[in-house]
C-alpha cells in the first residue's frame, strides 16, 4: 500500500510518534527534558510554531504550526537528534522509533482547541494524573506554572484565553463528540487538487461493497474504501471479515 500523503503545506499539524515495538523512548525525566530542550532548539531553526506538546513514556504529541515547507525536514532532524542521544545514554544501538512520524494536516482551524484539549488529556487517560495542567511535560503545566518557554509563546491558547478560562474549559472531561470528532480526524486522508488541499470523497461504506460478486472484486472495494479514508476496522465489521484478514489484503 502506499503510504499516507505527507502534507507540508503550511498551517497546523498534529504530530505523533512512538518507540519501536511501543518500547519507552523516555526512561526518566531527564530524557522528558532533553527532549523539551531539542524541540526547542528545532523550532527556532525551522521557524516553528509549537501549540501543545504531551511527553508520555513510550510517545509523544505535537501540535506544530509550519510557517515554510519544511515540516519534514525538521521533525526527521528532532527525531534523528534525539535518538542519537538516548541511544548513546542508554548504551542501546538500533532505532529507537517505530517508523517514520504522523502527521495529520489541520484543515478547519475550528477543531484546533478539541485537538489541543485531545493532547493534553493523554496523561490522564493513562492514569499518570488527575487532572489536565498536572502532569510535568505537557504544554499546560507550563501555562499554568506562568514558565512558559519561548517555542510555547505564540501557541493560539495563550492569545485566545485566559488562564482561569482556558483550564475552566480543559477541566470538562472529552464528551464523545469531541471524541468522535478527533477519530474522524486521525481517520481523514487529503489530496492536493489545483494547489489546494482537500479531503478526499468519502462515499458510505456499504456503497463500495455494492456490486461485488466475487473475492477479486470485493478486495478491490477493501482497497478503495481504505484509501478513502476508512480504518481497517470500520472496513472488517461491515463485510464480517476479521482485521487481520482486511490487513492481509491490503498488504497484497
Amino acid at each position: 500500500m502506499p503510504r499516507r500523503l505527507r502534507i507540508e503545506s503550511l498551517g497546523y499539524h498534529h504530530i505523533y510518534n512512538r518507540g519501536v515495538a511501543k518500547g519507552n523512548v523516555f526512561e526518566d525525566e531527564k530524557d522528558k527534558a532533553k527532549f523539551i530542550e531539542l524541540i526547542a532548539s528545532i523550532a527556532r531553526e525551522y521557524k516553528f510554531n509549537i501549540h501543545a506538546f504531551c511527553l508520555m513514556d513510550n510517545h509523544y504529541h505535537i501540535l506544530v504550526q509550519n510557517t515554510r515547507e519544511n515540516l519534514s525536514s525538521g521533525m526527521r532532524q528532532l527525531n534523528a537528534q534525539y535518538a542519537t542521544y538516548f541511544n548513546k545514554r542508554h548504551q542501546r544501538v538500533g532505532h529507537l522509533w517505530q517508523d517514520r512520524f504522523k502527521s495529520w494536516y489541520v484543515l478547519d482551524q475550528k477543531y484546533l482547541f478539541t485537538l489541543f484539549k485531545y493532547i493534553e488529556n493523554n496523561p490522564i487517560k493513562a492514569g499518570m494524573s488527575q487532572r489536565i495542567g498536572d502532569y510535568m511535560f505537557c504544554s499546560t503545566y507550563s501555562i499554568l506554572k506562568d514558565a512558559i518557554p519561548a517555542f510555547l509563546q505564540n501557541s493560539f491558547v495563550l492569545r485566545d484565553y485566559h488562564t482561569h478560562e482556558l483550564f475552566d474549559l480543559l477541566s470538562i472531561p472529552l464528551s464523545l463528540e469531541e471524541r468522535t470528532r478527533i477519530n474522524t480526524f486521525h481517520q481523514t486522508k487529503y489530496n492536493h487538487h489545483n494547489s489546494e488541499i482537500q479531503p478526499l470523497h468519502k462515499e458510505k461504506l456499504e456503497s463500495y461493497f455494492m456490486n461485488v460478486q466475487n473475492k477479486q472484486q470485493r478486495n478491490e472495494a477493501i482497497k478503495n474504501a481504505y484509501n478513502d479514508g476508512y480504518s481497517k476496522s470500520e472496513i472488517a465489521r461491515n463485510i464480517s471479515l476479521s482485521v487481520a484478514g482486511v490487513s492481509k489484503i491490503l498488504k497484497s
